[in-house]
């Protein structure tokens, strides 16, 4: 997957809570579908107008907003159904970022498997990137370093916030869990190989 060290842009204040997997994706855009192309199906009830043109009252659709990388969110985010293509989705619309105080707990982990990010913080401090942001969209900079691990709002503001350790250095490294396993493929083997000495009958029918 792409590695994520630093994304910076106007944040999108999606400010709802309760989102879930089929307001951002709906199944039947699944179906027969991978990962590629799901982009323009992204929150598509709302997003689009019964023409297919862009609805001018939805957030994201709005110039200062348009392709953000971070997009900010209420309580609950990816709520619902667990559908890893509602994080392809996202990801296809330019989202590589989403600022919530809490998420569906299977869209968080999927969201770790494909390179998206997704930070907690205290509803407050949400509410404060949003202000600022809203105050001069055209200007206001929000920045996600994973690296050091803090929100930058658009007034300079540093926030902190807590991620496991093991799921940054993957995301830094641009590795989902089973490039994480395939890089301890000397020491399984060796360990295969050991334990085939020790226990060969454990073995017989491996071939």
């Amino acid at each position: 997957m792409e590695a994520f060290r630093i994304v910076e842009g106007t944040a999108i204040p999606l400010m709802e809570a309760n989102v879930d997997t089929d307001v951002i994706i709906p199944i039947q855009r699944l179906v027969g579908s991978g990962r590629e192309g799901l982009g323009e199906f992204a929150f598509e009830r709302r997003r689009y107008l019964p023409d297919r043109s862009d609805n001018p009252d939805f957030i994201p659709n709005q110039g200062p907003y348009k392709g953000s990388g971070i997009l900010l969110a209420d309580e609950n985010f990816g709520c619902g159904s667990s559908r890893e293509g509602a994080v392809w989705a996202l990801m296809g619309m330019g989202v590589r970022c989403v600022i919530a105080p809490s998420f569906g707990d299977i869209f968080f982990s999927n969201c770790f498997q494909n390179g998206l990010l997704p930070v907690r913080l205290p509803i407050e401090a949400i509410r404060r990137i949003a202000e600022q942001t809203e105050e001069s969209p055209g200007n206001a900079r929000t920045t996600v370093d994973l690296e050091r691990k803090v929100v930058i709002t658009p007034r300079g503001e540093t926030i902190p916030f807590a991620v496991d350790d093991r799921k940054r250095e993957a995301m830094l490294d641009g590795l989902d869990d089973i490039s994480l396993t395939l890089k301890q493929a000397d020491a399984i083997a060796a360990w295969r190989e050991q334990d085939r000495t020790e226990r060969n009958w454990a073995w017989e029918s491996v071939v």
